[in-house]
């Protein structure tokens, strides 16, 4: 089969009523017949993907075979509750809210990560000021591996960044991560009691490069858009009307305190550019080929082309389920 030229519009979905119902029949065959569950729970953050996901499940069940369910704590925003009820109230879904706080003091999340915080900003005050943590976006340009700063606003308005100690790091985003894995914990328990599924909301690259948390916000049952680019996912929000507000808003990380997107926290670069850039990579197209249409150097794109398989190999462990295959059959006949 012959590769399609390169171009700017390669990921647009001509066909996307046929795409739509493809993935609406998947989703009914996998939880119906597969898993034989009655209907589906789903997260919902007032973010494009958990709206286009449940859109596509109302299309695929119908809204009154779906729990919506808003897991909001003490960082989230307010917008995305607000958000989140628009987008049930439009597809006629039921929605409650299950705020998480108090599990996360339980589990020590804000204390755990507030101390690493402060050992790098020590004037650092979690309950005035507000932290997030950001990747500088110079370096996917110079095909070096992230390096990970931490951002403080203190209460005067005063902004002050810095450099991350590998051990820091690792105890902000261990400590975080208890907020996807108790947000999965609470989906789970509604399914459960409902005999649903629940339907995941990861896109394309979250799956592919990495950005979940592992029995966390990639813990599901299904994944209908994890083969979707971003792009594909903004498609299919305005076919389905998703509403303009959730279509307009900034993708965020809606993790930290303060105001951070995915571009600075993750991806380093705009969905719309990474979307084509890993197509190109994905689908082994020369970098020469695709430089002139995102209006790059071939170096650049071949820097870029290096961070994507870095960062896919870097990531592997959280897409590997548990490995069980300890003793082969043949072992187990002569005990």
């Amino acid at each position: 089969m012959t590769k399609r030229p390169f171009s700017k519009d390669i990921l647009h979905l001509e066909n996307i009523d046929e795409v739509i119902d493809m993935i609406c029949e998947k989703l009914r065959e996998d939880v119906y017949k597969r898993f034989r569950r009655y209907g589906g729970v789903i997260g919902i953050s007032g973010g494009i993907d958990s709206s286009v996901t449940l859109a596509l499940a109302a299309k695929a069940f119908g809204p009154e075979k779906l729990l919506a369910i808003m897991l909001p704590e003490t960082d989230s925003s307010p917008e995305s509750e607000l958000l989140a009820i628009e987008l049930a109230d439009k597809f006629g879904v039921k929605s409650i809210v299950e705020n998480i706080s108090g599990a996360l003091e339980g589990f020590g999340c804000y204390k755990r990560r507030d101390e690493a915080v402060k050992n790098v900003i020590p004037e650092f005050n979690p309950a005035t000021d507000k932290m997030k943590v950001i990747i500088p976006e110079e370096f996917v340009n110079k095909n070096l591996p992230p390096v990970h700063f931490v951002s403080v606003i203190l209460k005067d308005g005063t902004k002050k960044r810095a450099r991350l100690p590998l051990k820091e790091y690792l105890q902000i985003v261990a400590a975080s991560n208890f907020k996807q894995r108790s947000r999965a914990n609470m989906l789970y328990y509604h399914a459960e009691a409902l005999n649903y599924a629940v339907i995941g909301t990861p896109n394309k690259h979250e799956v592919q490069q990495g950005f979940f948390v592992k029995y966390g916000d990639g813990a599901a049952d299904v994944m209908p858009i994890g083969n979707l680019f971003k792009t594909q996912v903004y498609q299919i929000a305005k076919h389905l009307g998703v509403p303009d507000a959730i279509i307009q808003r900034t993708p965020t990380t809606d993790t930290y305190s303060a105001e951070q997107t995915q571009e600075e926290f993750f991806y380093q670069m705009p969905f719309e550019k990474m979307d084509l850039l890993w197509y190109g990579w994905e689908n082994n197209y020369a970098a020469e080929e695709v430089a002139p249409v995102m209006e790059m150097t071939a170096e650049q794109v071949n820097n870029i082309f290096k961070n994507f398989a870095r960062k896919k190999q870097t990531t592997e462990y959280l897409r590997t389920p548990p490995l069980h295959d300890y003793y082969i059959k043949k072992q187990l006949v002569k005990m």
